[in-house]
């Protein structure tokens, strides 16, 4: 094996290492939140600072594009995902009039697992973390759906509709 391929696979470990950190975060954070002032209000908190995230992400990334361009928003966001796409991989529907993602893997969602986190607590993570998608595309003027994993939804995550605005 080469050096190239030495570095990208360490890369490729430190990247998905820094999502379960991030995940770790998320799930910490909550738990203190929640012991401070109650699960709802916890989640309430942790939304609003994941969305205003997302916003100030889609002032950069999203700064050229207007509510009549879901179909290519979505394109700019498939074509940054995280190493190449494997780290949340997706199924696409392409419309004349926007783009849906049919998330089948999240980092996030794994390390909540991983970390022993189920039920509505996994659905609870699911939905702040989507918190983030929300503020990202609705900074941009389309029409944004999500519908985050909940108990049932079966093994894969989030399915992200976006439209026209």
């Amino acid at each position: 094996m080469s050096e190239a391929d030495d570095r990208t696979q360490k890369l490729a470990r430190e990247l998905d290492a820094a999502f379960q950190n991030r995940a770790d975060l998320y799930r910490l954070f909550y738990e203190e939140l929640e012991a401070a002032y109650g699960p709802d209000e916890a989640e309430a908190i942790m939304v609003r600072a994941v969305e205003k995230r997302g916003q100030e992400v889609a002032k950069a990334a999203f700064a050229k594009f207007g509510p009549a361009d879901a179909r290519e928003i979505g394109e700019a966001f498939l074509s940054v995902s995280p190493d190449g796409g494997r780290m949340y991989p997706t199924n696409v529907e392409r419309r004349d009039d926007g783009i849906s993602f049919y998330v089948k893997r999240c980092p996030l969602k794994d390390a909540w697992v991983a970390a022993g986190v189920d039920g509505a607590r996994l659905a609870t993570l699911c939905r702040i973390a989507g918190a983030f998608d929300r503020g990202l595309f609705e900074a941009t003027g389309i029409r944004f759906e999500n519908a985050t994993w909940t108990p049932g939804h079966g093994t894969g995550c989030c399915h992200i509709h976006l439209s026209n605005g």
